[in-house]
This record gives C-alpha cells, structure tokens and sequence, in this order.
C-alpha cells in the first residue's frame, strides 16, 4: 500500500524531464547541451536522445513528423542510435521543434 501510495505521488524523472522540454527556452538549453556534448565526443547518441525527447515533449514524433514534413517510420529511424542523420534531415527536424541551428566562431579562433 505505501508503495502505491509514493509513486502516485512521485513523478518519474522522463515525466519531469518531458514537463520541463515544453518551455521552449529549457528544450533549447537541453538542445544545446546535447550539441556541446557532440562536439566534444563526435557522439551522436546523446544528441539523438535530446531531440527524441523534446519531440516527446512537444506531442510526439508523429506531430513532429508533420511539423517537419518528413515521414513519421524514417524519422523514428532517423533518431535513433543507430542512425547518422543527413544535414538535410537534422535541420528538418530541428526546425520542426520550432529551433534553428546557428553558427558562431570558436572562442580559440577569436
């Protein structure tokens, strides 16, 4: 019974996380973490998983497939880990989150 009781009290950390993705101000703090982090590894999992998970947040990757324009089976495809998304696809996607991927020079290169 406490069992039950504390999880219909608790939320899960996907729950907050996916709460938090809908103010489009932390989805792109999220984002740009996500971006960071790749630039730094060349891995593209971690970025992936972020525009997945503000997708989740902003009605799902079906909504998200329209938004975009792009079909909803090769966008799943397309985010997932196994995947190495084309430019032109990335940017679909990162538009269709309401996003736009700018460029700045490198703080070595100033």
């Amino acid at each position: 019974m406490a069992k039950e009781k504390i999880e219909q009290l608790t939320t899960s950390y996907e729950d907050r996380l996916l709460e938090s993705l809908k103010d489009p101000l932390e989805a792109q703090a999220y984002l740009e973490a996500a971006l960071e982090e790749y630039e730094q590894t060349g891995e593209t999992d971690p970025l992936l998983l972020a525009l997945k998970d503000v997708a989740k947040a902003q009605g799902g990757i079906g909504a998200l497939s329209q938004r975009a324009g792009l079909n909803r089976e090769h966008l799943y495809r397309v985010l997932s880990s196994k995947s190495q998304p084309r430019l032109d696809k990335l940017l679909a996607i990162v538009s269709g989150l309401g996003f736009r991927i700018r460029l700045e020079p490198q703080k070595s290169l100033v």
